[in-house]
């Protein structure tokens, strides 16, 4: 299978498809694995137009002969889940969003289902892990600001760094203080 899906670009479009409905009856009769899957990266810098309609008549041949109910279940396994990370990648928003794309085009966008549920959670979970790992920077600076403060308190017999450095952590905790009131002020407003 790996041999031939990478010299796919060089069939003619008819042989192409004869390909392409072989390995879907392997694959239907379980005569191959499915595993062998791994080898296909859908998204648009490792694909060619040949390799998509190798795909493309591949999938379709899958859901004519296997109906579309059991080549989701299939193709949603959850042993054979690593096989077709490169089919339905989310690694990247932009392949997710190729990989759906391509599915529904072709009229088996019921395949990916799970990913647009995925792609649509995607930017929410990225913004809590922003937000997450903002206000852990922000403790950090308090409590680094806090303990500078003490520092600046108990050495204030060294002069001008001294000074230095309260002012500067002043300034840290203005700003901290600022962030502060902003959090407040969204919280209000979405109440």
């Amino acid at each position: 299978f790996k041999t031939q899906y990478s010299m796919i670009h060089r069939l003619e479009t008819n042989k192409l498809r004869n390909v392409a409905k072989f390995f879907a009856h392997l694959l239907q009769t379980d005569a191959l694995p499915w595993t062998v899957l791994r080898y296909i990266h859908l998204n648009e810098g490792e694909t060619t137009s040949s390799s998509r309609i190798f795909i493309k008549i591949l999938f379709q041949e899958l859901a004519e002969n296997m109906g579309l109910v059991k080549l989701n279940e299939r193709l949603h396994d959850k042993s054979l889940e690593e096989a077709f990370d490169g089919l339905f990648p989310k690694d990247n928003p932009k392949n997710t969003r190729f990989s759906i794309n391509f599915f529904v085009s072709i009229g088996l966008g019921g395949l990916t289902e799970e990913l647009q549920k995925w792609l649509k959670n995607k930017p929410k979970e990225i913004m809590m892990q922003q937000r997450l790992a903002a206000e852990q920077m922000l403790q950090a600076a308090e409590s680094s600001s806090s303990s500078s403060d003490s520092d600046s308190d108990s050495s204030s017999s060294s002069g001008s760094s001294s000074s230095e450095s309260s002012s500067s952590s002043s300034s840290s905790s203005s700003d901290d203080r600022k962030k502060r009131k902003k959090k407040k002020d969204k919280k209000k407003k979405k109440k």
